[in-house]
């Protein structure tokens, strides 16, 4: 079994999001469709999800010099979910530890 969520994130302009339109961003599986991302959140995080918008990034040209010449490739494709939840709900992506 694949998994479907792999990492959020955690940006300047994604925190906006979450404090102002409970907006969240993950990076997920490319193969992974709304459906699964939504149920995938829902049972990871225990949240109503009532919104999911995916975008593809396609992986960028990038070149190397060796000493055998020059070697150019691509870097992997990557898919971002926006995923908005229930105005109730709410994820704690980054832990609410109190440091004493």
């Amino acid at each position: 079994m694949r998994s479907i969520i792999i990492r959020p994130f955690i940006t300047e302009k994604n925190t906006i999001l979450q404090e102002e339109l409970n907006k969240y961003t993950f990076e997920v599986d490319v193969k992974a469709n709304k459906i699964e991302i939504a149920k995938a959140i829902t049972k990871k995080f225990n949240v109503r999800v009532t919104n999911v918008r995916t975008v593809v990034m396609k992986g960028k040209q990038k070149a190397q010099m060796t000493k055998k010449g020059r070697f150019s490739g691509y870097r992997a494709d990557r898919k971002k979910a926006f995923v908005t939840l229930h105005k109730e709900d709410k994820i704690d992506l980054i832990g609410s530890g109190t440091a004493e």
